[in-house]
């Protein structure tokens, strides 16, 4: 009897344990999804005011979400720490700490998702950026890295535009650089990276080609490029269309 008492009082506890446990899951498993929704949501709300231009009100949406260990929202808060900086009414000092901020963000945005082009993007950009405030020799050390992470976005997504167009940048710059920079270029790499006008031109058309007239700084570079390689009448046909690009954002204006 007492072995049958002690028996049934274990499974009952059992029962109970295992009740317990299935609750706990169960709740888990509504948290998760909950989790997953308001991630969602953000991402969805993020998007809005990135289409519409919004620039403050986007970042100040993504910086509650600095801490997160999602990389959709990490790059995303790269980019608008970024527009934030590139804003006219930023100040110099502000503009400096957005840099490093959206660097930090765009980096843990790779260690959570190495598979994320996005990331692979932004970071790029961000370094890039970051190189404006330590210098010429710091901007030109980069220089490898950044191309490498824009090739690695080209390949998780070859049909992003915007990549491509980073990437002919690239070329334009390394093709303009100037003597001492190319020496500095020489001093920091046993073969310095360098590229042509023609080089750039092909991905800026290559952007196009993805994406037709997605971005007001392809269409400026493609009539820059134009110039450089003294194709006056190509030229005017881009530089036109830069013009009359509609300018939702302060990049556009400048364009």
């Amino acid at each position: 009897q007492v072995l049958r008492k002690s028996l049934q009082r274990g499974f009952v506890l059992s029962a109970g344990s295992f009740l317990v446990y299935e609750a706990h899951k169960l709740i888990s498993g509504f948290a998760e999804v909950h989790a997953s929704f308001k991630v969602e949501e953000v991402i969805e709300q993020a998007d809005y005011l990135y289409g519409s231009g919004e620039t403050e009100k986007l970042y100040r949406l993504l910086v509650q979400h600095k801490n997160s260990d999602d990389a959709e929202l990490l790059w995303r808060l790269a980019r608008a720490s970024r527009d934030l900086a590139q804003l006219s009414s930023t100040s110099a000092e502000q503009k400096r700490q957005l840099a490093y901020e959206a660097l930090k963000c765009a980096e843990k945005a790779l260690e959570k998702n190495e598979s994320n082009f996005a990331a692979h993007k932004w970071y790029g950009i961000c370094l890039s950026d970051v190189g404006d405030f330590e210098g010429i020799k710091t901007k030109i050390g980069n220089a490898i890295v950044i191309k490498e992470h824009f090739q690695r976005a080209i390949e998780l997504n070859p049909k992003d535009a915007t990549t491509i167009h980073l990437i002919g940048i690239w070329c334009y710059s390394f093709a303009e650089m100037p003597w001492y920079q190319r020496k500095i270029a020489a001093t920091l790499f046993a073969t310095p990276p360098t590229s042509t006008f023609q080089e750039a031109l092909r991905y800026f058309h290559m952007a196009e080609e993805a994406d037709p007239n997605f971005y007001s700084k392809n269409l400026l570079f493609l009539g820059k490029t134009y110039l450089k390689l003294n194709n006056k009448k190509m030229a005017l046909l881009w530089l036109s269309k830069a013009k009359e690009y509609p300018a939702h954002t302060e990049e556009d204006k400048q364009v």
